[in-house]
């Protein structure tokens, strides 16, 4: 993320290696590689107090939940341990939308629905959070994931996700960027325009090349190849699976899709982009 702490407050997120904070520094770049845990230990001595590490050790292990399906119980304990030392609305608010994620997630990864949970959550946070506050843009894109994943609300989960565009566009929230180009593009290819789909998971690789993001570009790699012909498809699904595989097998979602695309032969031309993961990274 091109933002610091203090240009995105509340809101935990990667950092990107051009920050002046080392310790973002070093915490971007073991949880950009998928070294959740290292990431994480690093943040502890600091999150016992500052509800500013507390949130984003606690993003941390909800993504590495997201990635992997595994170490709910670690996300869980660190969520807990932001809400009891958050204080202000903005405090309470980043906390609510952490624990909506995590619910989400959860739902989406577990089998466990926790549906009524996200929902509530967000919805807390977006009564806390001032509408010009820096962390809407995020609160509105996990809205959107739940209006299009859980309420299967394709209408909804469009404009929130247009609305995180526009306002991680605002605030230089490049990171952010990545994801809500991803999921408008993987809307627009279910709609049949491929060229705006191109486009715009296009730019989703892009930034996350740039920002060093390596767990982020295998998805990326794998969601353009669905709108692609050939044999720019298929050069992209074999570089999104050695990314994987160099990973040890993360993201576990898209390792296991490629299994299966593996065992059944895998399609060709373009595709429609419902079965690149949108929802997961």
């Amino acid at each position: 993320m091109s933002g610091s702490r203090e240009s995105q407050p509340g809101v935990p997120g990667p950092r990107t290696a051009d920050g002046d904070d080392p310790l973002d520094r070093a915490v971007w770049r073991l949880r950009s590689r998928g070294c959740w845990d290292d990431a994480a230990a690093l943040l502890a001595p600091f999150a016992a107090v500052d509800p500013a590490a507390a949130l984003q050790r606690s993003s941390v292990l909800i993504e590495q939940c997201m990635y992997t399906a595994t170490g709910w119980e670690a996300a869980e304990e660190a969520l807990r341990a932001v809400e009891a030392i958050a204080h202000t609305d903005d405090e309470r608010g980043a906390a609510a939308c952490e624990r909506g994620h995590l619910a989400y997630a959860s739902t989406m990864f577990t089998g466990r629905d926790r549906a009524d949970e996200a929902r509530s959550a967000l919805g807390r946070a977006a009564a806390l959070l001032p509408p010009g506050s820096a962390a809407r843009p995020l609160l509105d894109f996990r809205r959107g994931l739940v209006a299009q994943h859980l309420a299967r609300d394709p209408a909804g989960a469009q404009a929130a996700f247009q609305r995180s565009h526009a306002g991680a566009t605002a605030h230089g929230d490049r990171f952010l960027c990545s994801f809500t180009w991803r999921h408008l593009a993987a809307m627009a290819a279910q709609s049949g325009k491929l060229a705006e789909a191109r486009h715009g998971f296009a730019e989703s690789l892009r930034i996350r090349e740039e920002l060093g993001y390596l767990i982020g570009i295998a998805p990326a790699l794998s969601a353009l190849a669905e709108v692609e012909p050939e044999p720019d498809a298929s050069q992209l699904r074999t570089e999104a699976g050695r990314l994987v595989r160099l990973l040890g097998g993360v993201p576990a979602w898209l390792a296991d899709q490629m299994r299966t695309t593996a065992d059944h032969g895998s399609g060709s031309g373009t595709g429609t982009g419902t079965s690149n993961g949108t929802s997961r990274g």
